[in-house]
């Protein structure tokens, strides 16, 4: 099978074509290389310093133009302008008011797979507040189980981009999908798109609860009545915009649904809620039961999310580094017995802390402050459970390691983003495991 950018009608869109990626980072730079191999005269623009990004200056292609320290390069003419997740969403609306098309580097990759004829029937897209990566994980291997050659990207961690030349048109493609990356979704069509939930995330940059959950539900715009929209019968935003969708829609929820058994390896009613999310959306695709059932049985969740580190005499330690939100962590207290002591803070995102409060005041003997949205945590959170203000996340597995008792312990769930004191949040969960490794 010919690499697509060997294929004379896909080059021929984008040849010379005046393309501008705003943002570097995973997504621009795979969005970058890819239209450079395209033949698209491509730029990138990136407002960090060059010598804050240089592990991402290094992978682009010596034909992009790049500018960093400053967005000069935003001012000139265009024929696309391809914006990377985060971006502030006012720089995409400039480009729309000159007449500008905004992708984002997801609408980059399935227009591309659109054009090569290769976007496969069986696709899904994942997305929701929290269960995203788990779900999108239990999707690809379901996918397998039923024999597909299978590609897991997006939010995950891999750019759609970046592996585009595995995607067939006759294998799957499981997507996790994030709300930024959804803000600049157009044409994106996934067979089925699954929303697992929506609760308070992203508030900073969305505003409202309102346009947070009808930024989730883009996922469905392009949808059309052959294809299936997989919602959570549990979920208010759920019910309330479910009218809005244009494919069929099967809802699912935190039980068990026949002919499927309980993931053996996956604890908490959230998980269950998950993999019945992945099996209605796959059996709605047509892929059979007998592998929906043996990827269940099979799976065993994924790294950063409730992982056990290690049993150290007597006390758990778990890596939640994934939870990078209040309702996240909520669902990993509900998850864990007590007694623990929780690691919580980081960059603060802008939902309220205080939904904690009844699990901690029932679980927790110490919460562990790290990271700079210490002070607001400690300020909601007051009363909830003995606080101690450690800064750094050594520092609070050094307390917790000479505090905690046999049968107790210690979770990492910040509640938060991690940009503050680590690159992301697979970053913070690695050096939480180092420095449990290291405990003598």
């Amino acid at each position: 099978m010919k690499p697509i950018e060997q294929l004379p009608f896909v080059r021929a869109w984008f040849d010379q074509r005046r393309v501008l990626v705003v943002g570097l980072g995973k997504s621009g730079v795979a969005a970058a290389s890819l239209l450079a191999r395209l033949g698209a005269r491509v730029a990138v623009t990136e407002k960090k310093d060059r010598s804050n990004c240089l592990s991402w200056v290094r992978q682009l292609p010596a034909s992009v133009q790049l500018e960093t320290g400053a967005h000069r390069l935003l001012q000139r003419d265009w024929d696309l302008a391809v914006v990377s997740p985060g971006v502030p969403a006012e720089v995409g609306n400039s480009f729309r008011e000159k007449g500008v098309p905004v992708w984002g580097e997801l609408e980059l990759a399935y227009r591309v797979l659109v054009l090569a004829d290769r976007w496969p029937a069986w696709s899904a897209a994942i997305t929701g507040t929290n269960g995203k990566t788990t779900t999108t994980s239990l999707m690809g291997a379901i996918f397998r189980a039923a024999g597909r050659n299978t590609v897991v990207a997006g939010n995950i961690g891999v750019p759609l981009c970046a592996v585009i030349n595995d995607v067939r048109s006759d294998g799957a493609v499981a997507l996790e999908v994030s709300s930024y990356q959804l803000e600049t979704a157009e044409a994106f069509r996934p067979a089925g798109g699954v929303v697992l939930n929506v609760t308070p995330d992203h508030l900073a940059r969305h505003g409202t609860m309102a346009a947070y959950a009808r930024t989730k539900f883009r996922l469905f715009q392009s949808q059309q009545p052959a294809d299936a929209a997989i919602l959570n019968s549990q979920d208010p935003w759920c019910r309330t915009l479910a009218p809005t969708v244009h494919g069929r829609v099967h809802w699912f929820n935190d039980r068990i649904s026949r002919p499927w058994k309980t993931p053996r390896y996956l604890p908490g009613r959230h998980n269950v809620a998950n993999a019945m999310a992945a099996a209605v959306c796959a059996r709605a695709l047509g892929v059979p039961d007998t592998a929906i059932a043996r990827a269940l049985a099979a799976f065993r969740g994924v790294e950063h999310r409730l992982e056990p580190v290690r049993t150290w005499r007597g006390v758990r330690f778990i890596n939640d580094s994934k939870a990078t939100n209040v309702d996240s962590t909520r669902v990993a207290l509900d998850s864990l017995p007590g007694p623990l002591f929780i690691i919580l803070g980081g960059e603060d995102k802008g939902a309220p802390y205080g939904p904690l409060i009844p699990l901690l005041k029932k679980k927790a003997k110490e919460i562990l402050l790290i990271g700079e949205a210490t002070p607001k945590i400690a300020k909601e959170l007051a009363g909830a459970a003995p606080q101690v203000v450690c800064g750094t996340l050594a520092k609070a597995v050094q307390h917790a390691a000479s505090s905690a008792q046999p049968g107790d312990t210690l979770l990492l769930s910040p509640a938060c983003a991690s940009f503050d004191q680590f690159d992301n949040f697979e970053h913070r969960g690695r050096c939480f495991k180092k420095e449990v490794g290291l405990l003598p």
